[in-house]
């Protein structure tokens, strides 16, 4: 059975960094999303990578600022948040698909970790 979790979340300044980590156990070979919600809105995607790495996505409002990575062997994947902005603060997911492409829809992951709040202060 897969599971993931999420950690690294936290508190932080506008402007600052934050890396997430994100362990998905007994995924082989699938792909690796990231989304956030703030409250009252919508999960919202903000990044993804395919199973090896070669594609990745990022929302629009992300990009330039955020990176995913993977780290195969101890099977990690990590999303580096630099000049974070106070509209970032959100509870952000990974997510695990059994398939090996990248996705923006919450509705294509079979696995979701219980997130972590993000908190950027102005």
């Amino acid at each position: 059975q897969v599971q993931v979790a999420e950690s690294g979340g936290g508190l932080v300044q506008a402007g600052g960094s934050l890396r997430l980590s994100c362990a998905a156990s007994g995924l082989e070979g699938g792909a690796v999303g990231w989304f956030r919600q703030a409250p009252g809105k919508e999960r919202e995607f903000v990044a993804a990578s395919s199973s090896y790495g070669r594609t990745t996505y990022y929302a629009d409002s992300v990009k330039g600022r955020f990176t995913v990575s993977r780290d195969n062997a101890k099977k990690t994947d990590y999303l580096q948040m630099n000049s974070l902005r106070p509209e970032d603060t959100a509870v952000y997911y990974c997510a695990a698909r059994n398939g090996p492409g990248a996705a923006r829809a919450t509705t294509l992951y079979d696995y979701w970790g219980q997130g972590t709040q993000v908190t950027v202060s102005s």
